[in-house]
C-alpha cells in the first residue's frame, strides 16, 4: 500500500485555493481539491505491518507536538523545478522533522534534503517545463491551524492519485481519531 503522512488544509483554505485561475492546457494537469495536502513524509509501498508501525510512530510524534501549529501558505504560487506548480507552506517543519526521525526505519529512506512544505497545484505533462508558463503564477496568502496529522493511502490511477486517510491523530494528544489498520475495532 503506497502511503505518506500529510497535513490537510482547512475547508476555508481549500475554498481559497479553488478560486485560483486554472487555464486549460495539454501541457499540465491541475490537481483536484481532494488532492490538496502538505506531505510531511513519503513512505512509498508499505506492508500491513509497516502501516501499523507508521501509525504507532505517528501517534508518539503527535503526543510530543504542540496542539497549536499554524501552517502559513503563500504569499504566491511558485514553480518547484520544471514540472510542478506549488503553493509553498511554512510552519510544518517542526512536525515534519520528528515524523521523519520516528519513521526513518519504515518504507523509503527519508529524503536527504531540507523539508519544503507545499501543496501541489499542477503537474507538467511529461517533458513540459511549467516555468515557461509564468501566467500560471497567482497570489494567495492564507493560514490554518494544523490540529491533526494523517497517514494516507495513495492509489495511483489514470485521472491522478486518489487519497484515503487510514489513520489520523490529534496533535498534542494521546487520543487518536481513528484506529490503526491492524488495531482493535
Amino acid at each position: 500500500m503506497r502511503c505518506f503522512v500529510a497535513a490537510w488544509p482547512s475547508a476555508e483554505v481549500v475554498a481559497a485555493l479553488a478560486c485560483l485561475p486554472r487555464p486549460k492546457s495539454e501541457r499540465w494537469r491541475w490537481s483536484s481539491e481532494d488532492q490538496w495536502h502538505v506531505t510531511l513524509r513519503f513512505f512509498g509501498e508499505l506492508s500491513p505491518v509497516q502501516v501499523d508501525e507508521a501509525a504507532a510512530a505517528l501517534t508518539e510524534v503527535a503526543r510530543g507536538l504542540p496542539g497549536d501549529i499554524t501552517a502559513r501558505g503563500g504569499p504566491a504560487t511558485r514553480f518547484l523545478g520544471p514540472g510542478l506548480l506549488i503553493w509553498p507552506v511554512d510552519g510544518l517543519g517542526p512536525a515534519a522533522a520528528p515524523v521523519g526521525q520516528a519513521t526513518a526505519h519504515i518504507g523509503q529512506p527519508v529524503a536527504d534534503r531540507p523539508f519544503i512544505g507545499h501543496v501541489t497545484i499542477a503537474r507538467g505533462a511529461r517533458g513540459a517545463d511549467l516555468r515557461q508558463a509564468p501566467h500560471l503564477l497567482s497570489s494567495l496568502s492564507a493560514s490554518w491551524p494544523v490540529t491533526s496529522l494523517a497517514l494516507v493511502h495513495s492509489q495511483l490511477g489514470a485521472g491522478g492519485a486518489r487519497y484515503r486517510d487510514i489513520y489520523t491523530v490529534s496533535l498534542g494528544s494521546s487520543r487518536d481519531q481513528s484506529r490503526p489498520p491492524g488495531g482493535p475495532t
